[in-house]
């Protein structure tokens, strides 16, 4: 039986971590986004995300959204620079129509830093991109 079930490749959706000013506390803050560069309504995505090494673990984040307009993005979570240290994962699930479509996005320990800052699709920010 799971071997009939088809979850498409997932395409033009992305995960990215960007450093942006936060003007209330006048700090660099670190954010982490998903990116819909699809022509398509992404339809109740779910994120769950969790940092981890060989010895330690964070806790479990959830976040629903109800729709991803096509060509947009939305914020998933502050993260703090002592996450870097770990490997940070993003399992992402999704419908477009009645589609299921899922990725597990992984930023290795340390790869998030303002050395590897590049642009990022949709946003005039530059951040830490994971396809």
């Amino acid at each position: 039986m799971k071997k009939d079930i088809h979850i498409p490749k997932v395409d033009q959706v992305y995960i990215a971590v960007v450093n942006e000013h936060n003007d209330v506390y006048n700090t660099d803050d670190w954010n982490a986004y998903i990116i819909n560069d699809r022509e398509e309504d992404l339809e109740l995505v779910l994120i769950v995300s969790n940092g981890y090494s060989e010895t330690k673990k964070t806790a479990t984040f959830r976040k629903k959204l109800d729709k991803l307009p096509k060509k947009s993005y939305a914020k998933i979570e502050l993260m703090t620079e002592e996450l870097f240290a770990l490997n940070n994962q993003f399992k992402v699930s999704f419908f477009i129509g009645n589609q299921m479509f899922d990725k597990t996005y992984l930023f290795r320990k340390n790869t998030i830093n303002k050395k590897a800052l590049q642009p990022i699709p949709l946003m005039a920010v530059k951040g830490v991109l994971v396809k």
